[in-house]
């Protein structure tokens, strides 16, 4: 079990990668501050978690797996999403409830998936999705697959009893499967000092061998380098692993949440942490992107965005017949026949 908080005081990537990693969390930033708006204007209903100040644990996430293994989490999920490949207008246009959306608009924010790019929800029960993750990576060791399954939470959801059992299993099992807690202090709006003596989520792990880190979820190095050790243990037959990502949501746990739990200054002083901020000063630092490059950047985002949003409010909501659709599976079972 270690801390784990280092970033490179080097070039050690190319710039290529990182202009690539810059421009995905800049995508998730600008289309998360889109929704916020939207929601606003009504045309988002429901719940919307938003993950503005998590980008770094998302993108660094992706950045070290592979685009065939699997990937599942709760309801904060717009960003992940996007990071695993789902175009940004079928994001929108799920998210406005829209038939062209990436769960053909029955989903909308919380419940989104994607069998094509390996994104499984999208889970809008807390902990869920750990049960739901610990038996995708039990279906891959049975299939004798070199895969993973990446398996997120938060903070709350790591009090749930369903993380205990799954924990047990996946290590008797040797399950490859990765555990990621997205700590971002706040479970709704109680703190994690105030849910459990163990602030430090990553030790859970201690009571049933199974390695663990604690990383700086606000550094894109740190999440990127500690994902591909946990990769790399899981992928080679060596069990499961769980990274406690340390991080922070600047927004409220959900729209309709004021955050008056927080005070301000708390709230700024993570900002100046803040993870896309970081990577373009270490560009900039070490001459690997030219403030023209950058801004050529943010105009390919918003350009990306304005298309997504027009694609989005253009879209028909689904038909009425199309509730009864991907819920029921007709069968000619002799005993339906008698009812």
């Amino acid at each position: 079990m270690a801390k784990v908080q280092a970033a490179p005081s080097q070039p050690v990537y190319s710039k290529e990668t990182l202009l690539h990693w810059y421009r995905q969390m800049l995508a998730v930033r600008r289309m998360e501050e889109k929704a916020a708006q939207l929601y606003t204007q009504q045309k988002i209903r429901g719940f919307l978690h938003l993950y503005i100040g998590q980008e770094a644990v998302g993108m660094g996430i992706e950045a070290a797996i592979r685009p065939e293994d699997y990937v599942i989490t709760g309801y904060r999920e717009h960003g992940n999403a996007y990071f695993r490949g789902i175009p940004m207008r079928e994001i929108m246009a799920e998210l406005m409830g829209k038939e062209t959306g990436c769960s053909k608009g029955k989903g909308g924010s919380m419940h989104m998936f994607s069998a094509q790019h390996r994104f499984l929800g999208g889970h809008g029960i807390v902990g869920g999705q750990i049960g739901l993750g610990t038996g995708v990576a039990f279906a891959i060791k049975y299939r004798s697959e070199n895969l993973i399954c990446v398996t997120m939470f938060g903070d709350g959801a790591a009090r749930q009893g369903i993380l205990h059992e799954c924990f047990n299993m996946a290590m008797l099992w040797q399950l490859p499967v990765v555990y990621v807690c997205e700590n971002n202090q706040y479970a709704m709006g109680t703190s994690v000092s105030r849910s459990s003596n163990m602030v430090d989520i990553y030790r859970i792990a201690c009571a049933y061998d199974m390695p663990s880190e604690q990383i700086d979820g606000m550094n894109i190095f740190s999440v990127y380098e500690a994902m591909q050790r946990a990769a790399q243990h899981a992928r080679s037959g060596k069990g499961p692993y769980l990274l406690e990502m340390l991080t922070y949501r600047y927004r409220g746990h959900s729209m309709s949440d004021p955050a008056k739990y927080r005070t301000r200054e708390e709230v700024e002083r993570y900002k100046e942490r803040d993870p896309i901020a970081h990577l373009q000063s270490y560009l900039y630092e070490h001459n690997l992107a030219t403030p023209a490059e950058i801004e050529q950047i943010e105009a390919s985002v918003t350009a990306e965005l304005e298309e997504a949003v027009a694609f989005a409010e253009a879209s028909p909501y689904p038909a009425s017949e199309a509730l009864y659709e991907d819920v029921y599976i007709q069968r000619d079972y002799p005993f339906l026949r008698e009812w």
